[in-house]
Formats: C-alpha cells, structure tokens, sequence
C-alpha cells in the first residue's frame, strides 16, 4: 500500500518535472531556428504545460482506466476554478484584469458547453468526437494567432516570460527535451498506476480517484503558479492561467485521447460531475465578464465549495 502513494508522488514529481523541461527544451529549440515567440507561445508553452494532463489521460486509456482518464480532465477543470481561483484570493485580492482573457473565457465556456453536449448525446469519447474537438483548438489556435498578430501583441493565453530562449546551449536543449520526454511517460504510468491501485484499497471507483486526487495533482502547477503570483500582488494571472488550462483539458487532452483511444465516459460524470465542471465554469466567466475583485470574502466560498465537493464524492460518491 505505501509503495502505491510512493507511485503517486513520484509519478506527480515526474510529470511536473518532465513536464517543465519539455517546455524549455522546445523553446529554446524554436529560439534556436527563429521561430517567433508569438508562434512559441501559442503552440510549444501551451502544449507543453497540459503534458502532464495529457500523458496521464492517455496512459489511464491504454491501460483501460478510462475513469481516471475523464475524470483527471474533469477533476482539474473543477480545481481549477475552486481552488487554483480561491486559494490566491485569500492571500491578496484580485481581478481579471489580463489582456484578452475575456476572450479566451468565451472560448473556454463554449468549449465547456460543446463537451458537455458530447457526454449527454453520446456518452463516449470517440473518435469523432475526439477529432472535432482537436479541429477547434486547431481553430482557437489559428484564431489567436490573427488575433494576435492584428493587435501587434503576443500570445494571451501564456506567460510571455516562457517564451524566453537566450542562454540555452544546443546540449542542454537536446537534454531538458529528452529528459521531458522520458520523464512525462513514466510519470504518467506511475501516477495511474499508483491512483489505480489506491481506488482499489480504499473500494472506491477508479472514477473518484481521477475527481480528486489525480485532478488536483495535475492541477499543482497551475495552484503553485497562481498562489507564488499572489503573493507578489500580481495575482491577476490566475485567470488567465485558469482559463487556457481549462480550454486545452477540454480540446487538446479529451481530443488526442479520444482519437488514440476511444472508451466509453463514466455515468457518474454524465450525471453529476460535468455539471459540477460547467457550474465551476459559468462562474469563473461571471467573475470575469463582471471584472470581480476578489477578496477573502470570494476564495473561501470557492475553496470551501471544493471542499464540499469532496467531501460529497466521498460520502455518496
């Protein structure tokens, strides 16, 4: 039993780690060849920071845990908003005031509607479903781009300071890649490995341990991100980092999943789950279309919200 929870944290510190390195790695590999930091930003850092959500849906279905797969996606989006929103507005006040992340919350609300339409008439993560939902994110990304270069600005759905590539020899570029690349698979495999066999000590369903515990492990760097940033006073960036996290859970993982392995999505998370997620969504847009300050006041309800929602999976899940 304890060299499951060891699996789990290993496989959390990997996907992290691995996670981190790839994104290095690439940039500064695209900084290597002149590709623009707009271009870098838009693609690479925003591919780069759903890795770990990514290699963990995927191994999940191919190790035919399609529960921990949803639910990993579900759970984060859900943590996201409670937590990843709440915990850095009891550290300083807030408000979204990033640029263009009024748009990008449209599109990740839309993206929300569409998947929850998907679970509720088919039930199943397809192919076809998969496909649809990566060829919207081939558009929201073509979107931004125009939108983007018009405005003469750069990407809105990353940190622009990640884009940074000066200082990187070609050795230890080709290092952090491979090292991502090592690490993300085996970080994953370790991870579903050690949730799988914690939902089976504890005789809960494998569904339940992707809502919660692998929903807030592959939600960690988005919360250390937000909290470090709130604690500097520039907590603002936890919508924005909230937002694109959310909107490529949802196209870019759900799809890739989808199309490499189509499994069939838990009643549970058609029944109660999702609604939670959309829930979680509609009020993350409300607080960002209304430009709400936030303060104490708001992170506790959310982060006791979360609570609440984890304690009801528990008690009746």
């Amino acid at each position: 039993m304890l060299s499951s929870y060891l699996y789990l944290i290993a496989g959390f510190a990997l996907l992290i780690l691995g996670g981190d390195l790839l994104v290095k790695g690439a940039v500064g590999l695209a900084g290597r060849f002149s590709v623009p930091p707009l271009v870098i930003g838009l693609t690479i850092v925003a591919f780069g920071t759903s890795a770990p959500e990514l290699f963990v849906s995927l191994d999940a279905a191919l190790s035919g845990q399609p529960g921990i797969a949803i639910g990993n996606v579900v759970g984060s989006n859900i943590a996201n908003v409670l937590l990843v929103i709440g915990v850095p507005a009891l550290i300083s006040s807030m408000s979204p005031t990033e640029r263009g992340v009024r748009r990008n919350t449209f599109a990740m609300l839309g993206a929300t509607a569409l998947f929850l339409a998907i679970l509720w008439f088919t039930g199943t993560i397809s192919r076809i479903n998969g496909a649809i939902l990566v060829a919207l994110l081939l558009a929201y990304l073509v979107w931004q781009f125009i939108v983007a270069r018009q405005s003469g600005r750069g990407a809105d759905i990353v940190d622009e300071s990640e884009v940074e590539a000066d200082g990187q020899s070609l050795g230890g570029i080709s290092l952090r890649i491979v090292a991502g690349l090592i690490g993300l698979p085996l970080g994953a495999h370790l991870t579903v490995s050690g949730a799988s066999d914690i939902a089976l000590s504890w005789g809960v369903p494998e569904t339940i341990i992707g809502l919660t515990i692998v929903g807030i492990g592959t939600s960690l760097p988005e919360l250390a991100t937000s909290v470090t940033a709130a604690w500097r006073g520039h907590g603002a960036v936890a919508f924005g980092n909230v937002v694109g996290s959310n909107l490529f859970n949802l196209l870019l993982i759900m799809g890739v999943t989808g199309l490499v392995v189509p499994f069939e999505v838990d009643a549970r998370i058609i029944q109660v789950d999702m609604w939670v997620m959309a829930a979680a969504a509609i009020i993350l847009g409300l607080l960002v279309f209304g430009r709400v300050r936030m303060g104490k006041r708001y992170g506790l309800f959310l982060t006791a919200s979360y609570l609440a929602y984890l304690y009801s999976l528990f008690a009746f899940g």
